[in-house]
């Protein structure tokens, strides 16, 4: 069975929606069956979208965003992304990426994110302090979720983690979904 194409997706997207997917702010092509293999140009003409999903699918590498001038969430959770190589395609606009549940071990690329408020990661293959570290680089950056990688594992407990990432991004508010209580100098 042939994959679905992006251009499928939308095109489904708009039957199902009664809508020209070119003027919505929100667009979800997640779930598709069957799933969407490769992320392509199509996606480019969805020039007035602010969230997109394309969670749930088979997509192995971020490509075919360049026209989507006013991204500011994408969710691309429960694929097969192996890196953030594509994502500095949005990175005027982007203020949320939701990546939880790939294969990424890298972060390299995110500072060009200088937007990025809210970063889900959890569930990749991060499994080097360097890697988190990177995370400096996004001045906005204030929610992120790091649990499920490897690296946490490596740690004795829970406190120890909160406290270990938060020596090291000193600006996110929310590590985990937990907010972050910091001592007053």
């Amino acid at each position: 069975m042939a994959a679905t194409s992006c251009k499928e997706a939308i095109a489904r997207w708009e039957q199902n929606n009664n809508q020209q997917a070119i003027e919505a702010k929100v667009i979800e092509l997640q779930f598709q069956f069957p799933p969407i293999a490769k992320m392509d140009g199509a996606l480019s003409t969805l020039v007035n979208c602010e969230k997109l999903s394309l969670s749930s699918n088979m997509i192995d590498k971020i490509a075919g965003i360049g026209g989507m001038k006013n991204l500011k969430i994408i969710s691309l959770a429960r694929n097969n992304i192996k890196s953030l190589s594509g994502i500095e395609a949005v990175a005027a606009t982007l203020e949320e990426l939701w990546i939880s549940y790939n294969l990424i071990d890298k972060l390299k690329g995110i500072n060009v994110m200088q937007k990025l408020k809210v970063f889900y990661i959890s569930n990749n293959l991060i499994k080097e302090w360097a890697e988190v570290v990177r995370l400096q680089e996004c001045p906005n950056l204030k929610d992120v979720v790091l649990m499920g990688n490897p690296i946490m594992e490596a740690q004795p407990d829970i406190d120890s983690w909160r406290k270990d990432v938060t020596t090291r991004l000193k600006n996110i508010i929310k590590l985990d979904g937990i907010p972050i209580v910091r001592e007053e100098d």
